[in-house]
């Protein structure tokens, strides 16, 4: 914990319980660390309401978190996934986590992943065919996914599951067995069971983990050359979209084609993740050839044109209006805006036509006219009020100005923007 930068100067915490070893251990070890620097620390639960038994075990949780005198909140979600329930549930949960701290301006939250877990996340990546970015693993921090969120912070992934039971047991504390741990249709509990038949390899999880640290270090290279790739041939926009040169530079190394596409699809489309390699490598090489055309990767559109490669988001898979409230919200896993009592959602049929009665012709050309469909929007009861990447808000629409950010830039080099990443109108 000493080590974390982010931890200077914090006056708060949260930690993520769900009553299993790992996140006992972990709240009752970030309660030492804390009580000793008088830092308030907070356990927060989440209900996915996806078994019977979760109502009462976040009830469990909170009695042992008073016990040890930490301050305990449930949060719930009742929503009901389709598809990818780990994935949906995943998703859900860390949205409340980053919601409640944002509400209370908690500027760290505690994940409570370890060797193991970082081990298995190379395991299964590995299977994947994952790359140099893929085979890193989880970082021990990451940055705040929009405006006001929580950095995330990992501080036991070099900590073996056991020493965090025996910690618990030493203290005599109980925790909670999730029986999803023994369900095998899930691929971490499988890729748990070959632990004994890959020892006999010489693959363990502390050498595995031992990879992550190794490839987290080329990562950091391989990221520093592909912003500069970027930087002198990709240009975003405030409003979502991106424009590649095309046929990009023929001296472009396969490695930094490929983790640049990546963080291009993963910047207009909004995903958490890079598409698999080999689709990666597919969509690639038809680049590298200059005859794409057209294609779909990562709820994006790619377009050649005169202009160059276009990458748009899909209609397809996108958010719909979200309503605001007092708090910044992320909308399509792309932006962070604020404007309380407005919703935001895509530019709707007929929003275009508002635009040209209002805008210059040219301000509307500026806008490739694949991505307008899908230019991030503000209304109210009455109608549209604001489409910050073109500059437009209707004439005493609203006293506080909505705002929009586009969070690719947080993460990409400056320069790769046309236009300021934080729009006002």
């Amino acid at each position: 914990m000493n080590g974390l930068p982010r931890l200077d100067g914090v006056a708060s915490l949260c930690v993520a319980v769900s009553g299993g070893a790992d996140s006992m251990a972990l709240a009752l070890l970030a309660r030492d660390w804390a009580a000793s620097r008088g830092i308030s620390l907070t356990a927060l639960t989440v209900d996915h309401g996806l078994r019977p038994e979760a109502a009462a075990e976040a009830i469990q949780v909170g009695d042992w978190m008073a016990a040890a005198c930490i301050g305990h909140e449930t949060l719930a979600w009742r929503e009901t996934p389709r598809g990818n329930v780990q994935a949906a549930a995943r998703r859900a949960r860390y949205a409340l986590l980053d919601e409640w701290c944002a509400a209370r301006g908690v500027p760290i939250l505690l994940i409570a992943h370890h060797l193991e877990d970082q081990a298995e996340t190379v395991l299964l990546r590995l299977g994947r065919g994952s790359g140099v970015h893929g085979l890193a693993g989880m970082a021990p921090e990451t940055a705040p996914p929009w405006p006001g969120a929580p950095s995330r912070l990992r501080p036991l992934l070099d900590v073996p599951r056991a020493r965090l039971v025996a910690t618990l047991r030493a203290r005599g504390q109980a925790w909670i067995e999730d029986p999803s741990n023994a369900d095998r249709r899930y691929a971490r509990v499988r890729a748990r069971g070959a632990w004994p038949h890959l020892a006999a390899l010489g693959i363990t999880p502390a050498r595995l983990a031992a990879t992550a640290r190794a490839m987290a270090r080329a990562r950091a290279v391989l990221d520093d050359q592909v912003h500069d790739w970027l930087a002198r041939t990709c240009r975003f926009d405030s409003g979502g979209y991106a424009v590649l040169a095309y046929p990009v530079p023929k001296e472009t190394r396969d490695e930094t084609g490929l983790r640049a596409l990546a963080f291009i699809l993963m910047a207009v489309g909004g995903a958490d993740y890079a598409p698999r390699l080999d689709a990666l490598e597919r969509l690639w090489g038809r680049i590298k050839r200059g005859d794409i055309g057209a294609a779909t990767l990562g709820g994006c559109r790619l377009i050649s044109s005169g202009d160059g490669l276009l990458v748009v988001r899909e209609t397809r898979g996108m958010q719909g209006a979200l309503r605001i409230g007092p708090n910044p919200v992320l909308w399509d896993g792309r932006f962070a805006a604020s404007g309380e009592g407005l919703s935001i959602d895509r530019l709707r049929p007929g929003g275009l036509a508002v635009l040209r009665a209002a805008l210059p012709e040219r301000v509307v050309r500026s806008v490739p006219a694949a991505a307008r469909g899908v230019l991030p929007a503000f209304y109210d009861d009455q109608g549209l009020v604001a489409v910050p990447s073109l500059g437009y808000r209707r004439p005493g629409s609203v006293s506080v100005a909505p705002m929009l950010e586009f969070l690719a830039a947080r993460d990409l080099p400056p320069n790769c923007f046309g236009t300021d990443r934080m729009v006002l109108v």
